[in-house]
């Protein structure tokens, strides 16, 4: 496993942008790598990709040195596993509401006998075998993987001073659109109520000194910045989106 540069910015205080892919395509992959992003989010949770594109579009990330960050569809095991057995880096984890949950990402995550992940030598982020033993393995693993989990219910709002207890998460990232849904108003995060739970919970975690993380566009990018948030992705269609419409302007000039 190679080292981890995006976990190495995050730890010096700077912040990594990155940008989520929801389909299959390592030529998209590559040309984030090549237009200056830190990640990738490559998500299983919402998009079409299999493990097999997930391979592949780690395969395109590391050629180019941006790290892949995988989605996985729940907060299980099976399906964190076969993420980090694919090549990802680090796993951004959904729906985690209790430090109960937190707790379970990160042994999905990570090596030991306490842990829920099975070890398997000689996959791909072993480099299949040649690079080293399994022990190299294990410790690089254990030390160079990220572990993100999702606060995106009301359910965890009350728990979140307990989850940043837990030993092992690297970011602790507030999703706003399932949180404003959570909470009543879907898809409306500047209702008072839901922009005051989104406020609150980044505070809570630049107080106890940790890594909060947030989606942002082009428009709201500096305000997150400014917050303290480090973590943050915007969306490939929101890039392609907002240059098609810079493009349609300076046509009509």
């Amino acid at each position: 496993m190679k080292p981890n540069r995006m976990k190495a910015k995050l730890a010096s205080g700077a912040p990594a942008l990155g940008c989520s892919v929801m389909f299959p395509s390592p030529q998209l992959v590559e040309m984030l790598g090549f237009a200056g992003f830190d990640w990738v989010l490559l998500d299983c949770e919402h998009g079409s990709l299999s493990p097999a594109d997930v391979e592949l579009m780690c395969i395109a990330a590391d050629a180019v040195g941006i790290t892949p960050i995988g989605r996985p569809r729940t907060n299980s095991v099976i399906d964190i596993q076969v993420l980090m057995d694919r090549g990802v880096m680090g796993v951004q984890v959904p729906h985690v509401n209790t430090a109960a949950d937190a707790a379970r990402a990160v042994a999905a995550v990570k090596f030991g006998a306490a842990h829920g992940r099975g070890l398997a030598a000689g996959t791909r982020p072993d480099d299949w075998g040649f690079s080293g033993s399994a022990a190299d393995y294990i410790r690089k693993t254990n030390a160079e993987t990220l572990v993100i989990v999702q606060f995106e219910h009301a359910e965890a709002l009350p728990n979140v001073d307990e989850i940043l207890k837990v030993e092992g998460v690297d970011v602790f990232f507030v999703g706003p659109s399932d949180l404003s849904q959570s909470l009543g108003f879907p898809g409306n995060q500047t209702e008072p109520a839901v922009a005051k739970a989104i406020n609150k919970t980044i505070e809570k975690i630049v107080r106890a000194g940790k890594t909060p993380g947030m989606p942002a566009s082009t428009e709201s990018v500096g305000k997150v910045v400014t917050q303290g948030v480090r973590y943050i992705y915007t969306h490939a269609p929101r890039l392609i989106g907002a240059g098609a419409k810079a493009f349609f302007a300076a046509a009509k000039g």
